[in-house]
């Protein structure tokens, strides 16, 4: 069993990241109401096609929980029961936890497209749980972190109902976004954790103080990316989609996140040179510097060419990889000074 971990623990974190992507489509085409309920959409497993499958219909039967959109509110049903010729409202609770009651058939399929990645991602998740229980004599921390994150997955699951309960309230999307980030870090751990073999590297202590507060830094911008988001999602609510208009009053957000980036490439690039000059080993450095590249290039296009398709999302998911990148070269820094501490 132990010999699967690693190759389920990389599947679960590509699905993970496959969710990351489609968040950010969700956030690209403002799909986040589109399923104005949790878990369900609408209150089917399977959304409505169409806005005539939320109206009233007469003698039909309605099961508990179905929802219909009437005068611009959502009304559930309170019980199972068959439809009479004209709409009794005994039957039906007004929807209280908002009062977004749109139908979109785009945004309905992109959000519940969004919520099939994040259900699917969890299988594999509980998989390598099961199986990190053999690992509990070489390394517990294998199998307290695989609990540790399926207890993450269903936090994140319910921070995604709050999202929704909240009519996409601004702070808790960053924390949605951060407890994501969480979840990489401690899929990444198990993958490196349970490796066999490990490549020829080097510790350096300042190195990896440096990288260290380069994770930070990222953290830092992705957080700060997401209000800059905020900003335009509340634009493209005033003014619609001039995209022009959309960081013509930006925010401090803005600025802070705009010079931070300047920090986030120097502090990488000073990581890349020190790794090829001591040639410490950490060949992903490569792959650090063109994530800042693709970054810098996306945010370019954002600011002054008014938000290019597809630019955005890419923007928030290269960020998420940029993360994932440096956590694993901090894991591989970190393997080696434990490992030489042992030797000395």
């Amino acid at each position: 069993m132990k010999k699967h971990f690693r190759t389920i623990a990389k599947t679960a974190l590509i699905l993970v990241y496959l969710v990351i992507i489609a968040g950010a489509v969700v956030r690209m085409t403002g799909s986040g109401m589109g399923c104005p309920d949790w878990p369900k959409c609408f209150g089917y497993y399977i959304p409505p096609t169409h806005a005539s499958e939320l109206e009233f219909k007469p003698n039909h039967n309605y099961k508990k929980g179905i929802v219909i959109i009437r005068n611009e509110a959502l009304l559930v049903a309170e019980k199972d029961f068959l439809s009479s010729e004209s709409i009794n409202l005994n039957n039906w609770e007004t929807y209280t936890k908002h009062d977004y009651a749109k139908y979109n058939p785009i945004h309905t399929w992109v959000e519940y497209i969004n919520r099939l990645c994040g259900a699917l991602s969890g299988i594999p998740i509980l998989i390598f749980t099961i199986i990190s229980f053999w690992y509990w004599r070489k390394n517990k921390w294998i199998t307290i972190l695989s609990i540790l994150t399926v207890f993450g997955m269903a936090f994140q699951a319910w921070l995604g109902k709050t999202v929704v309960d909240s009519n996409l309230a601004p702070y808790k999307i960053t924390i949605h976004m951060v407890m994501a980030l969480v979840i990489v870090a401690f899929i990444l751990y198990l993958i490196y954790a349970s490796k066999t073999t490990f490549k020829k590297q080097i510790s350096d202590s300042k190195f990896r103080n440096i990288l260290l507060f380069a994770i930070l830094l990222t953290l830092i911008q992705t957080v700060l990316g997401t209000q800059v988001r905020q900003h335009v999602d509340e634009q493209v609510k005033a003014i619609g989609y001039i995209k022009e208009l959309w960081l013509q009053n930006p925010t401090l957000q803005f600025y802070i996140h705009r010079t931070f980036s300047f920090l986030v490439f120097f502090t990488n690039a000073w990581l890349y040179i020190r790794n090829k000059r001591l040639n410490l080993g950490y060949n992903k450095m490569n792959l650090v510097i063109i994530c800042i590249v693709f970054e810098v290039i996306s945010g370019i296009a954002m600011y002054y060419f008014d938000f290019p398709f597809l630019s955005q999302p890419l923007h928030l998911v290269i960020a998420t990889i940029l993360f994932g990148i440096q956590f694993y070269v901090y894991l591989e820094n970190r393997h080696k000074s434990i490992f030489i501490s042992k030797n000395i």
